[in-house]
């Protein structure tokens, strides 16, 4: 017999590829996702993962199993969502891509909910590819998150930002307007192990020739930015992080940028639903030019 439980640590399994990860993302023991994984592949007998030493893997069985897994987890989300609306009927669950500063949500967040009595939100925090899978699930209403190229879902841009350098005010280094990379040969670098073009960053200095440091890395982007600002070392982020301590500043040829915008669920809400997500999207883009220009919420 299979669980609900055994398919949340599956689907855990399967976003974080990682047993200790998915422990933690579920709030149990290592040990105790273990045993369910193991149950559930008794209960269908089959394998799911092909397991290494650092990462697992989906075999043929667990990738036709995904798909299954995540709708019945949907329709047992939409009855939850259903049995609630009777005491709260303005729920609106959104996900948040972890990497936008926490300023920047709040911009969003506040102004509306000032204005709109009664709402109750979820949010859900995760990287880019947890909230698409959130969003496949019908986990979530509404993302806060990059958008790509090709997007199947309904997809509203917001704004567009750079990525640049992030580095101490005080370093002789932040007196320029724009840095070569080769300055920053042997320079201490934190490494914001959370970014969507982390790779593309390390080839970039690989091409260049240069090899920073690296003294710290972490997945909390506002810690990244005070460590910064605490002479620890430089790093490159988008371009709405910003802190006093801190100077963003050009580097030459980094030119990386991303979409920012909102996803909403391809599986269809209520009218009443859809018209509270509707009414979110509208007041996002009406506060805009404030968070655009800095000025205070």
């Amino acid at each position: 017999m299979i669980e609900i439980y055994q398919l949340r640590y599956f689907l855990a399994l399967v976003e974080t590829g990682s047993f200790t990860k998915a422990a933690e993302r579920v709030y149990v023991t290592q040990p105790t996702l273990s045993a369910g994984i193991k149950k559930l592949e008794l209960a269908l007998d089959s394998q799911l993962f092909d397991r290494s030493s650092r990462r697992v893997f989906l075999t043929e069985s667990g990738s036709r199993f995904v798909e299954r897994a995540k709708s019945i987890l949907h329709q047992l989300s939409l009855a939850e969502a259903e049995i609630k609306a009777v005491d709260s009927p303005k729920l609106l669950r959104l996900g948040i891509l972890m990497t936008i500063p926490t300023a920047s949500v709040r911009h969003f967040l506040h102004p509306f909910q000032l204005n709109e009595a009664g709402i109750v939100m979820e949010l859900f925090e995760g990287t880019e590819q947890e909230i698409q899978n959130r969003l496949d699930a019908g986990r979530i209403d509404l993302a806060l998150t990059i958008l790509r190229p090709g997007e199947k879902n309904d997809a509203i841009p917001l704004y567009r930002e750079k990525y640049s350098l992030a580095i101490a005010a005080h370093h002789p280094l932040a007196v320029k307007s724009v840095i070569q990379p080769t300055e920053l040969a042997n320079e201490p670098t934190i490494v914001r192990s959370r970014c969507e073009v982390l790779s593309e960053t390390s080839r970039f200095f690989t091409d260049h020739n240069v090899r920073p440091r690296l003294v710290y890395r972490t997945a909390q982007d506002e810690r990244a930015l005070s460590m910064v600002a605490a002479g620890i070392g430089f790093t490159t982020m988008p371009d709405q992080y910003h802190m006093d301590g801190v100077s963003r500043i050009k580097l030459q040829g980094y030119d990386f940028d991303r979409q920012i915008g909102y996803i909403k669920s391809l599986h269809h809400p209520g009218s009443e639903k859809a018209a509270l997500i509707d009414h979110f999207i509208k007041a996002s883009k009406e506060n805009l030019p404030d968070l655009i220009y800095g000025k205070a919420v």
